[in-house]
């Protein structure tokens, strides 16, 4: 029998030739993960020169916005914000746990960054609902109860608090039970109750106990609340009452469920 041809012999030793192939392929392959590596390093230690060292991104300008009985520079003072540091670098939780420190009017403020070279402090303020007074000065109360700034001059259309409570008889025991505080809270409860149009006439909230709490309105017409509760349901009763009897000096929404009305 003939032995294999030459042509035969070629591809036998052509299909046997299988792991040379296999090693030559590794060593693209691990050159290949070599340049990746070091470009991913370059890469790092590049971005982090960029943030950090570099004069690109960095803090030039604080911008102020929200703020309105508080000026700009007011805020930019408390903030403290670090003019030239690294943008990434800046701690914006610290700044504002600062401007709520510094200035208690602020009630919320969101401090963001705006890229390559700006910080914003976007501000909201307190808003009054009670006056308290203190000597010849006011006391601002928010509808939280939060006494948070001292002025000199009574802002327009804010009621003023008269606590009256008697500290003698019967009235003395409710006194000693709720405390001075807990009546000015019941009193910002009360006034942020009020409807829209009542409130913009109320001049002051008179409290003489915790379930005794009065308004005076502007033209010299009174409003019985009552205790702080059912605010809602005495607030719409009130209005419906004041539409009834236009010509009424006193009202008593005190019991929401049985109002009355008198004088003329």
């Amino acid at each position: 029998m003939a032995g294999p041809t030459t042509a035969e012999r070629g591809e036998r030793q052509q299909g046997s030739s299988g792991p040379p192939p296999a090693r030559g392929l590794r060593r693209p392959r691990l050159r290949t993960m070599v340049i990746l590596a070091v470009v991913a390093v370059l890469l790092g230690v590049g971005g982090a020169w960029v943030l950090y060292g570099s004069a690109w991104l960095r803090v030039r300008q604080v911008s102020v916005s929200g703020a309105d009985v508080l000026t700009s520079a007011e805020v930019r003072e408390a903030a403290a914000v670090p003019v030239g540091a690294p943008m990434i670098s800046v701690d914006t939780d610290a700044i504002e746990a600062r401007l709520r420190r510094k200035l208690p009017r602020i009630d919320t403020v969101d401090v963001v960054r705006s890229w390559p070279h700006g910080i914003g402090l976007k501000v909201t303020e307190r808003t009054p609902v009670l006056l308290v007074r203190k000597g010849g000065d006011f006391v601002e109360v928010d509808g939280e109860g939060v006494r948070f700034a001292t002025v000199a001059q009574a802002p327009k259309v804010v009621p003023t608090l008269e606590l009256s409570a008697s500290r003698k008889g019967s009235a003395a025991a409710g006194f000693r039970r709720f405390g001075v505080d807990r009546l000015v809270r019941e009193a910002v409860r009360v006034a942020g109750d009020l409807p829209a149009a009542v409130a913009k006439e109320t001049r002051t909230v008179q409290v003489r106990s915790y379930d005794t709490i009065s308004l005076a309105l502007a033209d010299g017409r009174t409003v019985a609340w009552g205790s702080g509760d059912n605010g809602r349901a005495k607030a719409r009763t009130l209005t419906a009452l004041m539409k009834a009897a236009p010509g009424a000096r006193h009202f008593d929404v005190s019991v929401p469920t049985a109002p009355a009305s008198s004088g003329s």
